[in-house]
């Protein structure tokens, strides 16, 4: 007894291992008996796993108006690991396709996936694909029909707003934002889809099946009792009137341009037309290659979004902002006037204007009016030039460019869709470039009057349209309005902070406004005036030059014009572009005019002025030359920029082409001997 006392460490460790030995029991037990994993585990030769993949969310006009819905489509996935005893010639047969056609599909998924990831073998079956596999999809082991929902389009609109879902690609993969996703699984690839990606991805749920000896389900394994429902993708709703967006679309075909319109109040973008436009539907389905190999050939460039990619001198729709910049630093006042006779000649070469009648520019609002372009050339150049900039010439320019900055311009505003430039403002380090340090405000004056250096997408045309409106401030564009119903998701919180623009007072927004509406009531845009309804706006008709035969080729100007109503509470602006059409008020400024008509008033009055903008074709032949040789000079410059990665590339696929068929010769002869996939692959190799 005392012997136990005096050394208790042989008990200590009997009873360590008498302890481990309990717990070790207790988890086999739980795991044998009582938990159903790894029951399912043990009994998987029985026992189907089938993922559900839930419904995307649904997106709706503002008004409830279904945009993007769902349709139930299936997919054949395979697992080549999973193939025995594998009756080829049948299963070409059910398939329509060619044992050859078998074995080179099979090879890539192989070489791309592993033998052991389930992959998509035929994506999109048909009805009829999809009802022979339904009932003989037991015979073919390593086979699965696999539902998922695919994008369908009630309303056929706005393709590049919405944009469209694919099966995710290898290089997705490797990026942390889609580190859940698997080969096969469907993401967004542009516009709304891919931006709300995981809020109308939803939650994946997973189904227990029995199967028989023959591989055929049967049901549910425990009445579903372990089954994980799938949980569907919130709803977008937009701020986005589909009924405004139609019209808009309609208005622009047989054109190249864009029309975007915004509620100043809130930053929502009520319509945006990029025009020449297609059927969302095109992109989504089976033949989705085919369709976007095919627009993407076109020389008008459908898949191109130019609301939000192509950057435009604004030409004189830039004034007014010139005006405000002037206004607020003094440097002019709403009665400056400037004796224009035609033509601003004070930097050794004529600006043209096109008007010369005395006193088109006696003070803003009549040179807003009239749009002088001597008015606001000079404008520039006494912002610029101005006493006040220690600096010069140089800090002045930099002083205009950081107000422009302010106002959204010069960079990319932050829209909830892919794919955003942000337009060029040039500023002293620019000229500093080009001039080496030795340039004044007349090398760049024809930046006061929205040419030059200066771009614009549409979309910042009509965001600082909206600020002015506002006077001084705006909401970053966006589409989305609530997601699940909730207007405060976290995900919108960016869009709903009022952007102040620098310290530009209340005051000076009003003469600039008041020569907008002159535009309208008397000036330049009387084609826009609606009855009742004070219209405020500013034509713009910009130079546009292209490159034809290796030439510098003065082309047609481009038609813009932008727009806010009603003055004293906005409740739409718009700015629209026609691409290489002429004059602002021939073609964008009634085109707005329709749109504002339809959302002021929900009807359109002038039936003559709609069908001759509907009708319109402004499309001109040298287009097609000038895409030609723009394709042919980015096929240059990508391949002189990618030349060592295709050599790498191509000496890699030497060594994995060689790799990839030692692999399928050792697993297919190791794996399903004696099988007719198997003489298959021998006969070919």
């Amino acid at each position: 007894m005392s012997s136990i006392n005096q050394n208790p460490r042989p008990w200590i460790i009997r009873l360590v291992f008498l302890t481990l030995a309990v717990i070790l029991i207790g988890r086999l037990f739980e795991m044998q008996v009582l938990d159903n994993k790894y029951k399912i585990m043990a009994n998987d030769q029985a026992i189907i796993k089938k993922t559900i993949f839930p419904p995307r969310g649904i997106i709706l006009d503002r008004n409830g108006v279904s945009i993007v819905t769902n349709a139930l489509t299936y997919d054949l996935v395979v697992t080549p690991a999973k193939i025995q005893d594998f009756d080829t010639t049948s299963f070409c047969r059910l398939m329509n396709i060619t044992p050859n056609q078998f074995s080179e599909t099979l090879k890539k998924i192989i070489a791309r996936n592993g033998p052991v990831r389930p992959s998509v073998f035929t994506p999109y079956l048909n009805e009829t694909e999809n009802a022979r596999l339904q009932e003989n999809i037991y015979r073919f082991p390593g086979f699965e029909l696999r539902a998922h929902y695919s994008r369908s389009y009630p309303a056929g609109i706005a393709p590049h707003v919405v944009g469209y879902i694919h099966e995710i690609s290898k290089r997705m993969l490797k990026m942390p934002r889609y580190s859940s996703y698997q080969s096969g699984d469907y993401v967004g690839i542009s516009g709304l889809e891919s931006v709300y990606e995981e809020e109308l991805r939803g939650q994946r749920g997973v189904s227990f099946i029995v199967r028989d000896v023959l591989n055929r389900p049967r049901h549910e394994y425990m009445n579903g009792e372990l089954d994980t429902p799938a949980i569907a993708g919130k709803t977008l709703k937009l701020y986005l009137d589909a009924k405004l967006q139609k019209l808009g679309e309609t208005l622009m075909q047989n054109k190249i341009g864009s029309i975007v319109a915004i509620d100043p109040k809130t930053g929502g973008i009520l319509a945006m037309v990029s025009s020449p436009s297609y059927d969302p539907a095109l992109l989504s389905g089976g033949d989705f290659s085919k369709n976007y190999s095919r627009l993407s050939q076109k020389f008008t460039r459908p898949l191109f979004n130019y609301a939000t990619q192509a950057q435009y001198p604004p030409g004189s729709t830039f004034k007014p902002v010139d005006a405000v910049i002037a206004l607020d630093l003094g440097v002019i006042t709403p009665k400056f006037g400037y004796p224009c006779r035609g033509g601003y000649y004070a930097c050794g070469r004529r600006i043209g204007c096109t008007e010369t009648w005395a006193g088109h520019a006696a003070d803003l609002e009549l040179a807003l009016a009239w749009s002088c372009n001597s008015y606001f050339c000079d404008v520039f150049r006494r912002i610029v030039d101005a006493q006040q900039w220690k600096g010069g010439v140089h800090e002045g320019l930099q002083k205009w460019h950081d107000y422009l900055y302010s106002f959204g311009l010069g960079h990319p505003l932050g829209v909830d869709i892919t794919g955003e430039y942000g337009g060029n403002i040039p500023d002293s380090a620019y000229y500093n470039s080009v001039y080496g340090n030795y340039w004044n405000s007349c090398n760049m004056v024809t930046d006061g009057i929205g040419q030059g250096e200066v771009t614009e997408t549409p979309l910042q045309m009509a965001n600082v349209v909206a600020m002015i409106a506002n006077r001084g401030y705006y909401y970053t564009p966006h589409f989305v309005q609530s997601i699940g119903g909730n207007p405060r998701d976290p995900a919108l919180a960016k869009y709903l902070i009022k952007r102040q623009v620098t310290h530009v007072p209340y005051s000076v927004f009003t003469p600039v406004i008041q020569g907008m509406e002159d535009v309208v009531k008397s000036g330049t845009g009387r084609i826009a005036q609606l009855p009742g309804i004070a219209v405020c706006g500013k034509t713009g008709t910009a130079e546009n030059y292209g490159i034809i035969n290796g030439q510098r080729v003065k082309l047609d100007n481009h038609s813009v014009f932008v727009c806010f109503a009603p003055k004293d509470d906005p409740k739409i602006v718009i700015a629209t572009v026609v691409q290489n059409a002429g004059y602002g008020a021939t073609w964008a400024a009634p085109i707005s005019s329709l749109i504002m008509e339809q959302y002021l008033t929900d009807t359109i009055k002038r039936a003559a002025l709609l069908e001759r903008m509907e009708k319109a074709n402004t499309i001109k032949n040298y287009i097609r030359v000038i895409d030609s040789f723009q394709r042919q000079k980015d096929y240059m410059r990508y391949m002189l920029k990618t030349a060592n990665n295709r050599t790498r590339d191509s000496i890699r696929r030497q060594r994995d082409t060689m790799l990839v068929k030692q692999i399928l010769r050792d697993y297919y002869r190791i794996k399903i001997p004696k099988t007719s996939y198997l003489k298959a692959i021998q006969h070919e190799e």
